[in-house]
């Protein structure tokens, strides 16, 4: 007798519907799963038949041949435990095949019939909803990730009776539904930080802002103790909010990773990523024998904060340079290659020599080589990918013994918000959203430079020997400063402020 059910696979943060194909005939009794199962799926012949026997089932003594097609798609995990145990009652239960179909079945079966949540719910529901299905069956621990799919019928299920009864009318479960504008609209959003306790550093506090307008990378050069840190931390404070897109973009990442936490649904508010200096390459863009998602993806529509840049080994900071630009990163192993979505923005801070204090004679014990080969620990390519270069200065007594409040992250935020709003509106008609992912072709279009504005990048870009790259995102920061001040036209002072954030390269890297 032969019957299918339905489940689906991963293939990088994307998921695939699978047909689980079930066929019961006479012969030596056998289990086999074919369909490029992993070692994990082929082990589901043990849980199931126990799981099926524990659970007060027959199991057939008859061969039972298992099929996940589509065949030349690899299938990892232990998430169709459910499906193939499903499958198999369908094959002497009518009534049960009947339930089954057109419904999404996901999860692992433990030895007692329990079903264990799997990772990667969110993608693969999303995706089986795209084409067409409307009824999926998951486990309990995984029900309020699949539930923010508007239009998914989610049942969220215990234990392989459970779902049984469930199919069978027996004892209905009532769906999952999830109220994501309620999500959104609770306090989780808030941070703990606040630009209020930051004392001095204007220059820095408004790079930043210029940079969580724009989304744009960021590096801070100042000597140990001057609030580099402190103020990345903040960052995250005026970040504009998480459209749904965004939001279920990022959740879909962190499921595939692993990381939505029991009970969770969506992720609401922007990641902050702050990965240790002795990351390895594929911890950072991502990888392994079966490729996850590395930190670059995990800060996806968020920051990447990289404290003290010249402690990470060379070769793994320089692997940042492609994802910069592209806003994705590919990962190429024998069997398979993956895409993972890397549109972060970038924030890096770093002492300017090894003791911290240079170019500061009286503290800095440095010798000339030795700040040499600190600073060559940044590329110049690397470099001209950060649109914002700012130097922290030593903070004195006077600013740090004043008890009045700097301006707050809700205050900031609301100029980072109109400003969002302004870049909304004019890049409806394109593919992004915000000025530092514009392409060259759209920052033709949109930044629209007065006669004295051009005559200043000529000369900026003449004298200071200034890449094609570096020209162009002057030019993406120029804009978003003109966009916090509500100007159409991108004016004199504010190419000046966008050339002041390039020059610290020459200072300190004298290029």
């Amino acid at each position: 007798m032969y019957n299918h059910v339905l489940s689906a696979a991963l293939q990088g943060v994307e998921g695939h519907v699978v047909q689980v194909e079930v066929d019961i005939s006479n012969g030596f009794p056998r289990f086999d799963i074919v369909g490029m199962p992993d070692s994990a799926v082929k082990e589901s012949v043990d849980r199931v038949r126990t799981a099926l026997k524990n659970s007060g089932f027959d199991f057939p003594t008859e061969r039972i041949t298992i099929n996940l097609a589509p065949a030349e798609l690899r299938k990892e995990g232990a998430g169709y435990d459910l499906s193939i145990a499903l499958g198999i009652l369908t094959c002497k239960q009518n009534e049960l095949l009947e339930a089954c179909k057109g419904v999404l079945i996901l999860g692992e079966l433990s030895l007692s019939g329990d079903v264990k949540p799997v990772s990667g719910v969110l993608p693969m529901v999303h995706s089986a909803y795209k084409s067409g299905i409307t009824h999926c069956m998951v486990p309990s621990a995984n029900k309020k990730e699949a539930g923010v799919i508007s239009g998914m019928n989610v049942i969220g299920v215990n234990d392989l009776k459970q779902a049984v009864a469930h199919l069978l009318g027996v004892h209905i479960i009532k769906p999952t539904s999830v109220d994501v504008n309620a999500l959104f609209c609770k306090d989780k959003t808030a941070y703990h930080y606040n630009f209020s306790d930051v004392k001095g550093q204007e220059n820095v506090r408004r790079a930043l802002e210029v940079s969580a307008a724009g989304m744009h990378n960021v590096i801070m050069i100042g000597p140990p103790g001057a609030g580099k840190t402190m103020m990345a931390k903040r960052l995250p404070s005026i970040l504009p909010g998480l459209s749904f897109e965004e939001s279920i973009d990022i959740t879909k990442i962190y499921s595939v990773s692993g990381k939505i936490k029991e009970g969770e649904s969506l992720i609401v508010k922007r990641p902050f990523r702050s990965p240790h200096h002795t990351i390895s390459n594929a911890a950072l863009i991502g990888g392994g024998a079966l490729p996850k998602p590395g930190e670059i993806s995990l800060a996806h529509q968020g920051v990447l904060f990289l404290d003290e840049l010249p402690e990470f080994q060379k070769n793994v900071i320089e692997v940042l340079r492609q994802p910069i630009e592209e806003g994705e990163v590919t990962i190429s192993r024998v069997n398979r290659t993956v895409d993972f979505p890397a549109k972060f923005m970038m924030v890096c801070s770093m002492n300017p020599c090894p003791c911290g204090y240079y170019p500061d004679v009286e503290k800095c014990s440095c010798t000339p080589l030795q700040i040499k080969r600190y600073l060559n620990k940044i590329s110049g390519p690397l470099l001209d990918r950060i649109d914002l270069h700012v130097e922290a200065s030593t903070i004195d007594f006077e600013a740090l013994s004043n008890h009045d409040l700097s301006e707050s992250s809700e205050v900031i935020m609301e100029r980072v918000l109109r400003s969002q709003h302004i870049q909304e509106e004019r890049h409806k008609h394109l593919s992004v959203i915000y000025n530092a992912h514009l392409s060259a072709s759209d920052i033709d279009k949109i930044c629209n430079l007065d006669q004295e504005s051009k005559k200043m990048v000529k000369f900026a870009f003449e004298k200071m020997g200034l890449s094609a790259r570096a020209y162009h995102r002057i030019l993406k920061v120029a804009r978003t400063i003109a966009d916090l001040e509500a100007s159409d036209i991108i004016r004199e002072n504010h190419v000046a402020e966008a050339i002041q954030y390039r020059t610290l390269d020459r200072k300190y890297w004298n290029r």
